[in-house]
């Protein structure tokens, strides 16, 4: 039997993924999951650039606003989740388009995940007591291959590898190199979406801009309002976390504005640098190369059986 088809839209932040996925959805019938790891949270709708209501109406959405933001979510999770609705899609003969930029969730959605344990609470509760030199030291001596890959001060990376080796006995590297990442339940169609780097740093700087005006302060305001914690992990994600340094006092204006465009940036940049190591990802360069998407996508569900209307 041949495996099914699915459609991704991976890039940077700012990129232009959601534009992009709703001019296919003209072409295309498809239903659009989300693989941006922020947007699955309640109330964080300005600072995570989810699709606006309106948006959402114009072709089904799946994975949006799931969670509350003390939640905890990992990619396991995330691709039991996203297999089973992808399941739904086709039986319902649309396309699966998975539109996001966390490569590690997409590349476990689409390769499977290292058999790996569960996290301890207890036995990170005890790591944290220790500097990010000491664990980057001790990852050293009993992991090496891993050290190598990731940098001192990635303190939580350094943990899990930690925590995986104290629980298995049985180094994050050796189960990577076990697993291969082999499991592909999917044909994939893998587009990278792409622009130059001055242009995607100047609509960075205007969406940070869009945001402040359509009200990110009060949004950041209302969610500490609700009492969730400024310590939670995605209030710590970039632009939450400065803007709540911002509402305590401890960054003017300026600085905290100053602080969410150069963060955007470095984590725009990481992005890429993710994305141009993934094999079997074809790059599309934006504006340019923008209507070879909809050849692409038509090209590659060829001779695709039941295929539903394409939403208008």
């Amino acid at each position: 039997m041949p495996k099914p088809k699915i459609v991704i839209l991976q890039g940077p932040t700012g990129v232009g993924k959601t534009e992009t996925a709703l001019a296919l959805a003209h072409h295309v019938p498809v239903e659009i999951v989300n693989a941006d790891s922020l947007q699955f949270y309640r109330f964080m709708d300005i600072g995570t650039s989810k699709p606006r209501p309106a948006q959402q109406q114009m072709v089904p959405h799946h994975l949006f606003s799931i969670l509350d933001p003390d939640e905890h979510f990992h990619a396991a999770r995330y691709m039991e989740l996203a297999r089973k609705i992808i399941e739904e899609i086709l039986g319902r003969q649309h396309v699966p388009l998975v539109v996001g930029g966390t490569g590690l969730y997409i590349r476990a959605l689409t390769r499977g995940l290292v058999n790996a344990p569960d996290r301890n609470e207890g036995l990170r509760t005890q790591l944290r007591r220790h500097s990010s030199a000491a664990l980057f030291a001790e990852l050293e001596r009993v992991d090496p291959d891993t050290a190598q890959r990731l940098k001192p001060n990635d303190t939580l990376r350094i943990i899990r590898a930690l925590e995986v080796f104290y629980q298995t006995g049985t180094t994050l590297s050796a189960l990577q190199r076990q697993h291969n990442f082999a499991t592909e339940p999917y044909q994939c169609l893998k587009l990278t979406l792409v622009r130059e780097r001055s242009e995607l740093y100047r609509r960075i700087e205007q969406r940070v801009d869009q945001m402040l005006a359509q009200g990110f302060e009060q949004e950041v305001r209302e969610l500490l309002a609700r009492g969730f914690s400024p310590n939670l992990r995605p209030l710590q994600s970039i632009g939450y976390r400065q803007m709540v340094a911002l509402i305590q006092g401890r960054l003017t204006w300026e600085t905290a504005v100053h602080e969410i465009k150069k963060a955007t940036k470095r984590y725009a940049k990481r992005q890429m640098t993710w994305f141009r190591h993934d094999q079997g990802s074809v790059q599309v360069l934006l504006p340019e190369e923008q209507e070879q998407i909809i050849l692409r996508v038509k090209n590659f569900l060829n001779n695709t059986e039941n295929l539903g209307k394409s939403y208008k």
